[in-house]
């Protein structure tokens, strides 16, 4: 934990992300006392890490069904999550290919609420002149919809979407 603390502090980023395989590389050369490939060993001690943090992994029913609502419209992920292990569980729960593409800020360097992940998006949709034709959907009013609000789209929290679409039970 005290690598990836001091890793945002010294970053330049207002607000920072880190690479948490690359992390688990340095810990993992520091303290090896054979030569090792780094880079593989971070990736799988990562995915070991996070497979040991989650017990039941599942999709709430309510946005399965939102997301097949909406089956034709482009969609995309903003995520604030370390694509070394979210890829796979969105492989995994049979979400990925949903979207048409997923942005993960440990790719990027920087996390939610930057304005940057947003207007990645919004311009890999080829709608960064109309954000009023997207709709952010998310959880968190900080990280996903005053952000989204402020570059002009429209936002809902995913229980408002769920009411709206008429999913809830």
């Amino acid at each position: 934990m005290f690598k990836v603390k001091d890793r945002m502090m010294h970053s330049e980023e207002i607000y920072p992300e880190v690479r948490v395989e690359e992390i688990f590389a340095e810990i993992c050369r520091e303290n090896s006392f054979w030569k090792i490939d780094e880079k593989s060993l971070g990736v799988e001690t990562s995915r070991v890490f996070r497979a040991a943090s989650i017990r039941k992994l599942h999709p709430f029913p309510q946005s399965v069904k939102l997301i097949e609502h909406c089956i034709n419209v482009p969609k995309c992920i903003v995520s604030n999550g370390q694509r070394v292990f979210s890829e796979l569980e969105l492989r995994f729960l049979g979400l990925y290919d949903y979207f048409d593409f997923v942005i993960f800020s440990s790719d990027l360097g920087y996390k939610k609420p930057d304005l940057r992940l947003f207007m990645t998006a919004l311009k890999r949709m080829g709608l960064e002149l109309e954000p009023k034709c997207v709709i952010s959907i998310g959880d968190s009013y900080e990280n996903e919809l005053i952000p989204a609000r402020k570059l002009g789209m429209r936002s809902m929290h995913i229980e408002e979407a769920w009411k709206h679409f008429g999913l809830t039970d």
